[in-house]
């Protein structure tokens, strides 16, 4: 899943490590959801949507595919 994590990060000059224990998760899961490895939960998502307050639609991008477009 694409998101804008890594900039809204980066917009306020945080390490992953800062922002990782902000939210109470580990480093790694802070860079595998930028790099999109990870998808959070949605309890996550929440929580990095209040973080940055930013509605999760403006942090998450879901692409649809052909088959979702049709539903």
């Amino acid at each position: 899943m694409e998101n804008r994590v890594e900039q809204l990060r980066k917009e306020l000059g945080m390490s992953q490590e800062a922002l990782a224990k902000a939210l109470k998760v580990s480093r790694q899961t802070i860079s595998s959801i930028e790099t999109g490895r990870y998808a959070p939960s949605l309890e996550l998502a929440f929580a990095i949507s209040d973080f940055f307050g930013k509605r999760i639609e403006e942090i998450f991008i879901h692409e649809r595919s052909g088959r979702d477009a049709k539903i």
